[in-house]
């Protein structure tokens, strides 16, 4: 006889908000290319940097002749030689015409640049976790009031049955009931189906390798009846979209990279200057040879080696005069470039505030549809409790009491919604702000 051994399911974790963002700073392969991207910048500025050195080249040669060549008298003759050379030397710029401290400023500005860029992508997925959070909280809420849909009906159905059995009930009210059910059962399935959706959406964010056994946790909110059985209210007190606009400015990482790349293009255009000015630098060597030729006696390796060694030291100062105008049109080329510069962080500058007016019209009209789905959510549970104790009583149809459940649940459902959004849409204006996203 076989023993079978039970596997024991795997526990299902749920995650907050706050993890599930810093799961998705972690993992998410768009922020790690940022984060290479900021590791080029830094090596290239280090390399910026190490342009202000002296370089250091050796070099080693042997050649062979064959034939009629120079001897060392200075005849010609048909003989071979071999000669040996070695030699080191170094080279250091003194002055550039300073273009090596502004490619080490404009390098300094553009990791500057890929630190806010990566910060940016970082918001970028902080936004996108909140908003796939407050979808499964929503998708959440409307699987639990369809469940509730199919309580009550599932309650109505067994007592028409009962009815039905003992004839205060037609088949007719007692299939229109069951059909009902059905309908609730189906829009719960739709309603699970939703959910299992967005949870998807959210752990492909994450880069989970699967949604199974992944769940969050519902934050605390004041939606809650109060002693006297009506729901809080939202007074949408919110700053203007010119205050938090203003403090965005100082904030927001994608204002601060295209204001760093302003800066870099004034680095660009004192480059392309560099070249209208006069080059100097210092170069240093040593160097000895060997040299040999066939049927004559020649001295030996070291003692040539000691008597070739000879050593230089040197400057070189090239003056630009005239190279076909490129120096000219590279400084307006640069200038360009920063005038195009100066429209892109206009035009950044627009759409943030664009997106800030947009999100606070978004939470006003949040907490109105809220205040006004609360009052029509007590008025429709007045509404249901009543048709519930006149259907009970025989002084309702069941279509009525039908009507007056599906609208009910409708004013929890849109409840539901606003209540939501409004929390998602004030916790982005906050973030726009400069504070941590959460709710």
């Amino acid at each position: 006889m076989l023993a079978a051994t039970a596997m024991p399911a795997q526990q299902v974790r749920t995650w907050t908000l706050k993890q599930c963002i810093d799961h998705a700073l972690e993992h998410n392969i768009g922020i790690k290319q940022h984060e290479n991207e900021r590791r080029r910048q830094e090596l290239q500025l280090s390399t910026a940097r190490n342009s202000r050195l002296p370089n250091l080249d050796a070099s080693v040669s042997q050649n062979f002749s064959f034939g009629r060549g120079l001897t060392a008298q200075n005849t010609y003759t048909n003989t071979n030689t071999s000669s040996t050379s070695f030699s080191i030397g170094t080279g250091i710029p003194l002055f550039t015409g300073m273009n090596i401290p502004n490619t080490i400023k404009l390098n300094r500005l553009n990791l500057e640049a890929a630190t806010a860029d990566l910060e940016k992508a970082r918001n970028d997925i902080r936004m996108q976790v909140a908003q796939a959070y407050v979808e499964i909280l929503y998708a959440m809420e409307i699987a639990d009031v369809a469940q509730r849909q199919i309580s009550i009906d599932s309650m109505q159905t067994e007592r028409l049955q009962a009815m039905a059995d003992n004839g205060k009930a037609s088949e007719v009210e007692l299939s229109q009931q069951k059909a009902t059910l059905a309908q609730s059962r189906y829009t719960a399935t739709q309603a699970d189906n939703n959910m299992k959706l967005a949870i998807l959406t959210l752990s492909q964010l994450l880069e989970l390798p699967t949604p199974e056994n992944f769940s969050i946790i519902r934050p605390e909110t004041d939606s809650t009846p109060s002693s006297d059985g009506h729901t809080s209210t939202y007074t949408a007190i919110l700053p203007s979209p010119d205050v938090i606009f203003a403090e965005a400015l100082e904030s927001r990482p994608e204002i601060q990279a295209e204001q760093l790349r302003l800066k870099g293009t004034e680095r660009n255009i004192a480059i392309a200057r560099s070249a209208l000015y006069p080059q100097l630098s210092l170069n240093a060597g040593l160097g000895s040879n060997y040299y040999k030729t066939s049927g004559f006696r020649a001295e030996s390796f070291s003692e040539q080696m000691k008597n070739n060694f000879s050593q230089y030291i040197g400057f070189n100062l090239s003056i630009p005069i005239f190279n076909r105008f490129q120096t000219r049109n590279n400084i307006r080329s640069a200038k360009i470039s920063r005038e195009i510069q100066m429209l892109q962080l206009d035009n950044t500058r627009k759409t943030l505030y664009k997106e800030i007016q947009q999100v606070y019209y978004n939470a006003k009209a949040a907490a109105a549809k809220y205040n006004s789905s609360s009052q029509t959510r007590q008025s429709s549970e007045n509404a249901f409790l009543l048709m519930t104790a006149k259907y009970e009583n025989g002084k309702a149809a069941i279509t009525e009491f039908n009507e007056a459940k599906n609208n009910y649940l409708k004013a929890e459902s849109d409840l539901t919604q606003a209540r939501y959004e409004y929390m998602y849409q004030t916790a982005l204006l906050d973030f726009y702000r400069g504070h941590e996203l959460g709710f």
